[in-house]
């Protein structure tokens, strides 16, 4: 009795999460009430805040779900075991771009955090949610280009920082041009490519490498 009790809680908190990224999607998070999901969802607004304390709350968990399956290629960018870390890091960039340009689910909440998201006073754990996850994202793909220099893959005088925030530029400014212009480039397809040629600049360019001490 418990386990299906926790199965049908698991389901009800899934069936949730669903609702709101359907009515994020088409009213916009700051227009979007707990109550417009409930009804959305078929469950009580109690239903709702038994799971989900805030709208904000329920926001990030939502975007949360699309962002797990890159953890793993995340974690073994960073593993000193890891043999080909740049390749990991190079996958994390692929998947990210590929994945929202052909998965529907992922690239509507992607849509809604950076076309339908306000970040006015009752999303602020949103925005610091957001800042906490660009900051560890920057921290991360730091972390894979230094364990490539270890394993040979860049060169040992490049500028981590800097070639971080270039690749964490590269990605965030990709998404949100193919939820502008979608038209523009067709990045399901040229993704690889695109990752390719961002990481042979990070390997080639001079103005990359910091200054002999």
């Amino acid at each position: 009795m418990v386990r299906r009790t926790k199965e049908e809680a698991l389901e009800t908190r899934t069936s949730i999460l669903d609702a709101a990224e359907r009515v994020f999607f088409e009213k916009g998070v700051s227009r979007t009430s707990l109550a417009d999901i409930a009804q959305a969802a078929g469950v009580t607004r109690g239903a709702i805040y038994w799971h989900f304390a805030h709208k904000s709350d329920l926001f990030t968990e939502m975007f949360d779900r699309v962002l797990l399956p890159l953890d793993e290629l995340k974690a073994a960018s960073l593993d000193p075991n890891e043999p080909d870390p740049l390749g990991r890091l190079m996958e994390i960039c692929v998947v990210c771009l590929r994945d929202t340009a052909n998965d529907p689910h992922r690239r509507r909440v992607f849509d809604i955090l950076f076309l339908k998201c306000e970040l006015v006073e009752e999303m602020g754990p949103v925005r610091i949610r957001y800042q906490t996850n660009m900051r560890e994202g920057l921290m991360k793909i730091e972390g894979g280009l230094r364990n490539a220099i270890s394993k040979g893959q860049m060169p040992a005088q490049l500028d981590t920082r800097l070639a971080a925030a270039m690749v964490h530029a590269f990605v965030s400014g990709s998404l949100r041009d193919m939820l502008f212009l979608p038209d523009a480039t067709d990045f399901g397809a040229y993704a690889q490519r695109m990752v390719d040629g961002m990481f042979d600049a990070l390997r080639m360019s001079p103005a990359l490498l910091k200054s002999p001490v």
